[in-house]
């Protein structure tokens, strides 16, 4: 039985052959799904899919765009909001 670590399904498998000529399983964290937009769900742009601890040692600038709502809704989504706050005006 392997580690109870490797048995979640959220490790990949691969079946690899190594130098000893033995058949075995190299076990690696899958990446995260996209971010969606909350609106309509579209994968936002500019926001990387990592771990989260990968994402705690990439740069604030890095992780969303630097526009209101980034990193939240997409630019589409945005720019339908903004124009609607507009025409309130």
């Amino acid at each position: 039985m392997v580690r109870p670590l490797y048995r979640s399904r959220s490790m990949a498998r691969k079946k690899r052959n190594t130098p000893g000529n033995r058949n075995t399983i190299i076990y690696r964290r899958r990446n995260p799904s996209r971010a969606k937009c909350a609106l309509c769900g579209a994968t936002l742009g500019g926001v990387p899919a990592k771990r989260p601890a990968k994402m705690k040692k990439i740069p604030k600038v890095s992780k969303r765009p630097e526009r209101q709502y980034g990193g939240r809704i997409c630019h589409n989504c945005l720019k339908s909001s903004l124009v609607e706050v507009s025409k309130d005006l």
